[in-house]
């Protein structure tokens, strides 16, 4: 049987995926929620520490997410053998770029932080949670593999589960470890890195012995490692590697926008992380559909089923945008209320509020701009994307500085470059699919 295109048939693959975007994003948001508990500068540290950590995970998650879309492929051709060296030989690459991204988090991180971060508080802050965060480098790099497996194969059900553990190890780490609870040592910030690299951790266990015990046996033999082969990891790259330049950059832009943020002051900062962990969340089911997307137009292109993907990305529109309007209702009726689960600081509910109207918006652009783009990603042709990438991030740094830093406006006006980059990402993704150039692109 083909892949099915239905809303159910969609929902019913993007759930978990939706489930599975969340191990990142929830850790940041519990993170920040107790956080806000303690300090502005905790809460500004913590944003900045954590963006910097995920501008060098989004180098694994782009190699990861070119694997994924040649599972894709060779999924939809059902060329079994072909993904289990893809599997084998992601891993390989993955496991040693943790090795250098670790080196460059511990004991690189506190020379480059210190060129950007105007408040020594706030730095300090910053390098006590990388310290303990970096750890946890090599246990993402590895979950990223499985990820890659189970959303190229469409099996994505596991996501849920490993997800859901992640969630708890995680507010029971940074219950016991920020304010020492239970006769843990009271570690503050740097318990909340540590709660967080332990959380992927046991999230890593977790995904090895769901494999070992629910894949022995079927077509897929991931633990009879291949003979490693640099030509397939040159392969590999082909697709990966505007990926990973280009997720490295987005994420790398949105530090360097933090960074900006910062020198509006540390309540700025503070409203500006309190957001960025809602912001995160809201984008979490979006997320999922866009990746829904990236695997199922890549499934069917290798069933040779090019002339429904418009059809299908559409359909992911309309949930998308559905599932947005709920969202964006739910910060117009209870704003404050949203804003009190991070902070009891009036100051900072306030001027929080009028940032959450802008990324309410944002929001809205973002919805259909991402599948759209993730449907490009799809296609295979990822120097596309790169292109994309590149010109939207360039002009949206521009205009941030300019506001900030030129102008001094006030922190809510900066945000709005988050509607700037989805309406032109999105407005390029969509003439690019018009174009009907990618049909004939053999990955």
């Amino acid at each position: 049987m083909g892949t099915l295109i239905t809303y159910k048939s969609i929902w019913k693959i993007a759930l978990p995926i939706v489930v599975g975007q969340i191990a990142q994003n929830i850790m940041v948001a519990i993170d920040t929620a107790f956080l806000g508990r303690v300090s502005e500068v905790a809460l500004g540290a913590s944003a900045l520490g954590g963006l910097f950590y995920l501008a060098f995970i989004m180098l694994g998650i782009g190699f990861g997410n070119g694997a994924q879309i040649l599972i894709g492929r060779r999924n939809g051709e059902k060329d079994y053998k072909q993904i289990n060296t893809l599997v084998h030989h992601t891993f390989y690459f993955l496991i040693s770029l943790a090795l250098i991204l670790f080196i460059l988090l511990f004991f690189i991180s506190p020379v480059l932080l210190k060129v950007f971060i105007k408040s020594d508080a706030v730095y300090l802050g910053t390098i006590e949670f990388i310290k303990f965060r970096s750890w946890g480098i090599f246990f993402a790099c590895t979950n990223i593999v499985f990820v890659s497996f189970y959303v190229g194969t469409i099996r994505t059900k596991v996501l849920t589960y490993s997800t859901i553990i992640t969630a708890i190890v995680n507010i029971i780490l940074d219950y016991l470890l920020i304010f020492g609870n239970n006769g843990f040592p009271e570690m503050g910030i740097g318990g909340a890195g540590m709660a967080s690299a332990t959380a992927e951790a046991v999230s890593c266990l977790f995904f090895i012995i769901y494999t070992i015990r629910f894949e022995k046996g079927k077509e897929f033999s991931l633990f009879k490692f291949s003979k490693f082969e640099i030509e397939r990891i040159k392969n590999i790259m082909k697709i990966s590697g505007p990926l990973m330049l280009q997720t490295f950059i987005s994420f790398s832009g949105w530090f360097l926008f933090f960074m900006i943020i910062e020198h509006l002051g540390e309540k700025a900062l503070a409203v500006s992380n309190i957001c960025r962990s809602i912001y995160m969340l809201m984008m979490i089911p979006l997320w999922g559909l866009a990746s829904s997307c990236n695997t199922l137009v890549s499934n069917l292109i290798g069933e040779g089923r090019s002339n429904e993907v418009f059809k299908l990305i559409k359909k992911i529109s309309l949930m998308s945008l559905a599932i947005t309007s709920i969202i964006v209702l739910m910060n117009l009726i209870i704003p404050r209320q949203v804003i009190l689960i991070y902070t009891n600081d009036l100051s900072l509910v306030d001027e929080a509020i009028k940032v959450l109207y802008v990324i309410s918006v944002a929001l809205i652009f973002f919805s259909i701009a991402m599948v759209l783009f993730m449907g490009v990603s799809g296609t295979g042709n990822t120097k596309i994307t790169f292109r994309f990438e590149i010109i939207t991030i360039t002009a949206y740094m521009i205009i941030a500085f300019i506001l900030a830093i030129v102008i001094k406006t006030p922190v809510h006006y900066v945000w709005i470059v988050e509607c700037f980059y989805f309406f032109v990402i999105g407005w390029l993704s969509y003439f690019y699919l018009r174009t009907g150039k990618w049909k004939h692109l053999k990955i």
